[in-house]
């Protein structure tokens, strides 16, 4: 058993020294009771403030031990990894919102369309350092470059449009994926960039961010999001689509920049088809390493000491009725 911060146990004498160095409160208005009433109560109240204060100490080491966060490092596991690195920017802008993506039988936004697709997809890359990027008017990591998929799919599950905000800043998505990708050991570099506009916000040109990527050795895979119909059955009724800004030709040109290659989904089936092709271009390194992951115990002591929080109002409360009472 080790302890993640165990400087945290320098707060166990925290209480003694509050109850030392710190002024009395004030005293109260004397109540003057008949001396044997006044004398039973005083070795009364003796006996519990006794039981309390040990009872309060051992909650209070208790919830020191669980801020030290106990720990049990478990049997090593081995990890067989691709040696890529794979980031995904999703673009959360209002416009994701419009309901123009056939999925199946049912038509839905562009949003449930790429969230739906991108969870899979992101599920099926065990073995690769995977992260997410979501963004709008501003560009924000969601999800640091892990191997824990599950964790990068629960992220991209709970993603909602105009989490980002209502505008679309591809360049400064592309600049904030590149940086963390550029972090790590030269391998695969990959960003796989989703859209459904042009860009309408941020500091850097999306084609100034393709440079950068590709003199940080980034390749970028785009997919331009959203229906090429000019028009929509619905109910037996026809109804003109949306209007579709996407910028075919600037997100082609990021791709080529970058060695990477540009996908239209126009529908569900389209986009689930980008990312099998992304996937079948993209080379596996196969590798090998040692994750030892640690149990946290630290649930433990802070349930006990929660516990005997609550044994302590009892008391409390007992004391308290018997002053109304007096």
């Amino acid at each position: 058993m080790t302890f993640a911060w165990p400087w945290m146990f320098l707060l166990l004498p925290l209480p003694w020294l509050a109850w030392k160095f710190l002024p009395p409160t004030a005293p109260g208005v004397a109540l003057r009771l008949p001396q044997p009433v006044a004398l039973a109560q005083h070795a009364a109240a003796s006996r519990i403030r006794h039981w309390r204060v040990w009872i309060a100490a051992l909650a209070w080491g208790l919830l020191v031990c669980a801020v030290a966060r106990p720990q049990q490092p478990a049997p090593p596991q081995a990890i067989t990894h691709t040696g890529r690195a794979l980031m995904l920017a999703v673009d959360c802008s209002g416009s994701m919102a419009i309901e123009d993506m056939r999925f199946g039988d049912t038509v839905v936004s562009r949003f449930a369309a790429v969230k739906a697709i991108a969870q899979r997809f992101i599920k099926l890359r065990s073995g690769d350092d995977v992260g997410l990027v979501l963004f709008g008017t501003q560009a924000y990591l969601m999800t640091p470059m892990t191997f824990d998929v599950d964790a990068v799919a629960n992220q991209m599950g709970g993603a909602a449009v105009g989490l980002a905000g209502r505008e679309t800043a591809i360049g400064d998505a592309i600049v904030l994926a590149v940086k963390h990708l550029s972090a790590l050991p030269a391998r695969a570099r990959v960003l796989v960039l989703l859209t459904d506009g042009v860009n309408t916000s941020g500091s850097v040109a999306p084609l100034e961010a393709a440079k950068l990527a590709k003199a940080a050795g980034v390749r970028i895979y785009t997919i331009g999001v959203g229906s090429s119909a000019q028009t929509l059955d619905a109910f037996g009724f026809q109804f003109a689509a949306p209007d579709n800004q996407l910028d075919i030709q600037a997100l082609t040109q990021i791709a080529d920049t970058t060695g990477g290659r540009f996908f239209r989904a126009s529908d569900g089936d389209q986009l689930a088809a980008a990312y099998q092709a992304i996937d079948a271009l993209e080379p596996l390194a196969s590798g090998h390493s040692l994750l030892r992951p640690d149990r946290e115990w630290y649930p433990w002591p802070l349930a006990l000491a929660l516990l005997l929080a609550c044994v302590l109002l009892p008391w409390n409360r007992g004391r308290m009725r018997k002053t109304v009472a007096a």
